[in-house]
């Protein structure tokens, strides 16, 4: 009796691929999968309005120096720059944010190519990218955070371009002088990138390759970052180190392990949480990406560090475009050596589910409706609304004594409002011991009257004389001041030289 084999079913062709060894780059798909995500962004940039760290860092900019009790230089200068060439423009303003959205996803998709993607991994890594809440969030609103994980993610591609080109014996060390450029620009927003170098470097020395670090030009680069970072140290010894005191705030302010881990699996996105998931335990377990293993593990330890220190789980969001890329580039050697999988078409709609939760992360809702839970849409709201009333109450006092009083607020978000709105208002200046605003100056010797929002009787009495209620903020609005007071302050018990150390601190709502 004879059979007959079945006929064998035709093994899909595998991509081109260049001399580099590369499959050629996704550039039509990642380019529309960027343009998607940048035009979201353009398109809201302009709702609700600038939320409250925006304004600090616009009342920084006008106080241009190289380091600031709570962030190095870079976001100050840039909202200068940005208020200069087109003054109250939030678009403007949220455009470098933007285009570091746009940037990440870029970087995601040319991650994926290095580690063998094909042009279907590039752009699922992409889409990811896109579609994660971290990046739609950080994309709309410039804060350190919506610019330190693109300078992570750069890092993480040079790295990795290294290793692949020095497994291939085509060792390029500029990658390595250019990594160290990178990181002196990340330096320059946020002093958290050290920490991913120094967990990398004992990683290498357990894992490999251990020849990374005999490299010249990856010291030379080490000197350029630390060199970068010198004006912000200076600045930060020569006022008692503020930047660490500010660590243990944010420890205080943050520490829930659980809740961290929720956060940064809910900013990876609907898809982008299981691809981190997947690319982690790939990273630290495939043969093929042995050579990138340091990665995994520099991934593990600092969120490790990160969780138990109290950090925020934005933190971690610099991995996410490594992962993204890992997990499919190993979804795809699985689809190759399976030939056919019965599960390929789950990816159109996990994406399509993705992209409609992270769209509900943009601010399309009223400015009426904005849940309490929102901090980002709350803290957006109704400052024209509480700089005119606490401006009102400026207006209504007595011309000589008006021109004598100074206004102090408890928080560095509505001082920065004031700074921001309250000139044309008729006031000209204003004051907070809150954070950084704290290091921009007290009130001149001699005041003895201040209008005080916020912050409670017993707080003023202890820096004041008479402390009586002048009125209340209300704006109709979901924001975080309906109800606040706004107190007359009269006869300070000190000079403001040795008043207003006491009256600073390093948390946003004071004691």
């Amino acid at each position: 009796m004879h059979t007959t084999a079945p006929p064998a079913v035709p093994r899909a062709p595998r991509p081109p691929v260049r001399a580099d060894g590369l499959a050629p780059l996704a550039k039509t798909p990642v380019l529309l999968i960027a343009a998607l995500l940048g035009s979201a962004l353009l398109l809201t940039s302009g709702h609700y309005g600038y939320f409250a760290d925006e304004l600090y860092f616009l009342a920084a900019g006008d106080h241009l120096s190289w380091g600031y009790a709570d962030q190095p230089p870079a976001l100050p200068l840039l909202a200068r720059l940005a208020e200069t060439l087109a003054p109250d423009s939030v678009v403007v303003l949220r455009t470098p944010a933007m285009l570091a959205a746009v940037a990440t996803v870029f970087t995601t998709a040319l991650i994926a190519r290095e580690l063998g993607g094909d042009r279907r991994a590039q752009t699922l890594a992409a889409g990811a990218c896109a579609t994660a809440n971290q990046f739609i969030t950080a994309g709309h609103f410039l804060l350190t955070w919506s610019i330190d994980p693109v300078m992570w993610t750069l890092v993480s591609w040079l790295l990795v371009r290294w290793v692949r080109l020095h497994d291939r014996g085509e060792d390029d060390d500029r990658l390595l002088l250019w990594a160290g450029v990178v990181t002196a620009v990340a330096m320059q927003v946020k002093l958290l990138i050290p920490a991913f170098w120094l967990t990398a470097g004992v990683a290498v020395l357990f894992v490999g390759p251990r020849r990374l670090l005999s490299r010249p030009k990856l010291w030379w680069g080490a000197a350029v970052a630390v060199l970068s970072a010198v004006p912000t140290a200076l600045w930060q010894a020569n006022n008692g180190w503020p930047q660490l005191r500010m660590a243990h705030v944010v420890s205080s302010e943050t520490f829930d392990l659980w809740v961290f881990l929720r956060s940064a699996t809910d900013g990876a996105g609907f898809v982008g949480a299981v691809l981190v998931c997947f690319g982690l335990w790939r990273l630290l377990r495939s043969r093929e990406l042995r050579p990138y293993r340091f990665l995994g593990w520099t991934t593990v330890a600092l969120t490790a560090i990160f969780a138990l220190s109290g950090g925020r789980s934005y933190y971690v969001a610099g991995f996410y475009g490594l992962l993204f890329a890992v997990a499919t580039v190993e979804l795809q050697r699985r689809r190759e050596e399976r030939e056919n999988s019965r599960w390929s078409w789950i990816a159109s709609p996990a994406y399509a589910v993705s992209a409609c939760l992270a769209v509900s992360a943009l601010p399309l809702t009223p400015a009426s409706a904005v849940a309490s839970s929102n901090v980002l849409g709350r803290g957006s709201l109704g400052w024209q609304r509480v700089t005119s009333q606490v401006a009102e109450v400026h207006r209504n006092l007595p011309p000589e004594q008006r021109r004598a009083t100074a206004v102090i607020t408890h928080d560095y978000w509505s001082a920065s409002a004031i700074h921001h709105y309250g000139p044309e208002l008729g006031i000209p200046r204003v004051h907070s011991g809150s954070r950084g605003f704290g290091y921009f100056g007290h009130p001149r010797e001699g005041t003895d009257q201040v209008l005080y929002l916020d912050g409670s009787r017993e707080y003023l009495e202890r820096f004041f004389h008479d402390v009586t209620l002048a009125g209340k903020i209300h704006t109709r609005l979901p924001t975080y001041y309906d109800g606040k007071p706004i107190w007359l302050a009269e006869d300070p018990k000190q000079p403001w030289d040795s008043l207003w150390p006491r009256m600073s601190y390093m948390s946003l709502w004071g004691p």
